[in-house]
Formats: C-alpha cells, structure tokens, sequence
C-alpha cells in the first residue's frame, strides 16, 4: 500500500516555480529520503504534502486522500511535520505542557494529563520536563519535545525537515536512533529531507536525490555502500560526502 503520492508535481513561490514535475511514491511503513544540496526544493516538497505550500499543481496523496493547498485538520491527524530548528518550531512562552496539550485540544482529545507523559516518556524525556520553557531545555531535548507534539495525534505518517542538522554530532545519534525506534515501535512511515547521507544509509530504505528543484535520481539506499548511482549529479553529491 502506497502512503505518499506525488505525480507530476509542480511548486512555486510567487508565481515562481521552484520545484518542477516531482513525482514518487513512498510504501507504508517505509522510510524514504529526500536529498540534494541547499535549494533543491527538498523542503518545499514537504511543505507541499503538509498543506504550507499554497501554490502547487499535479497530484498529492497521503494515505489515499487528496493533498490540500492549505493545512487541514484531518490531514493533520494522519500526517505530521518535524522541523530542523527545535527552538523556532516550539513557542518561547509556552510549557512542554502547553505545547504537547494544544494538538488534544484542537482535535478534542480527551486523557490530556496521561497522554502528556506517556508522549514524554516515548521520547526519553521524564515528567520534570512537562512544565519547562524551550529556553530550559537544551537543543536535543527541545528536539525530543518537537518528535513528541508530532506524535500526539498519533499519526502514520511522519514528514522529517533536517531533524538532526541543528543539533551537536553526539546529539544527532541520540534522536536519530530515537526515530528509529519510534517508526518500529509504531510502524510509522517516514519521509525525511537531508543532505546528510550517512543519515539516509542509517535510517531509510530509498532516496530520491535532487538538483535544481527536479529529482534527478530515485535509488536504494544501499547504493551509498557500492556508489550505484547513475545520474552524474548523485555521482558527484555521492563522492563529495566521502562515498568515493
């Protein structure tokens, strides 16, 4: 079964077209990478599919129903975003609490206090934790606080924005084995945008690699072992991470 769909998908910005007939297709329970360099149009397509990118065209599916041009609340119970700053996605004035609650709140979930600290616990984080400010957690545990709000609803789809590019090298192994755990845990499907390809071998069975706001490339991931690559631009990205 498919939960992601895009076929011939075009994105702009201002009537600027940044992303140019982006098509693939990503299995349930798969975890699947979009890379490229700065300006590929990685996280554009992302914003697409989560219903933050207003102006596209072609066809968007998740989980068999149409993508929308503005964020929607059923959507929204099914698919959840992760961003790369842990301290911009998370409001200053806020509490853990606060933050973790609101998804429940809008979504009229009932069980707040108990779904509140088995989200918490899920992400290695205890109870202490449920009444700080972002500004008293340090950036991986704001990270952890982030993967925990997304997993509220409890969807099946999780969309990854560079969830560990801002975050200290031993920090970086710490979440990603924690996502890692959480996809077998849940069986969740995970479509995650990097241009760290270490990251793509440890956690993702295929990757669709851009360049210029087209996709280029769709390859198994273990082709970052043997370089199996075949279109020039993957071969360079390919060799410039220490590939070759």
């Amino acid at each position: 079964m498919t939960a992601i769909s895009l076929n011939h998908v075009d994105i702009a910005y201002d009537g600027q077209r940044v992303v140019h007939d982006a098509s693939f297709e990503v299995a349930t329970g798969e975890s699947f990478a979009l890379v490229g360099e700065s300006g590929s149009g990685k996280s554009t397509v992302l914003k697409a599919i989560a219903g933050l990118a207003p102006e596209w065209s072609g066809r968007i599916e998740v989980l068999g129903q149409p993508g929308s041009h503005r964020p929607d609340r059923t959507l929204a119970r099914h698919c959840q975003m992760v961003f790369q700053d842990p301290y911009g996605s998370l409001h200053p004035r806020k509490t853990v609490d606060a933050v973790l609650s609101e998804p429940l709140a809008i979504h009229r979930i009932g069980g707040q206090d108990a779904r509140v600290e088995q989200a918490l616990a899920d992400v290695g984080l205890d109870r202490r934790f449920r009444f700080r400010y972002p500004h008293q957690l340090s950036g991986g545990q704001r990270q952890r606080v982030a993967i925990a709000r997304a997993l509220m609803l409890e969807p099946q789809v999780m969309l990854l924005d560079e969830p560990t590019s801002a975050l200290d090298v031993s920090v970086q192994a710490e979440i990603l084995n924690l996502l890692k755990r959480l996809r077998r845990e849940r069986g969740l499907t995970y479509l995650m945008v990097t241009h760290n390809l270490p990251v793509v071998s440890f956690l993702c069975e295929r990757m669709a690699v851009m360049n210029k706001g087209r996709i280029v490339e769709i390859a198994p991931a273990t082709a970052l072992h043997d370089g199996a690559f075949r279109d020039p631009y993957t071969q360079k990205l390919y060799a410039a991470s220490g590939g070759a």
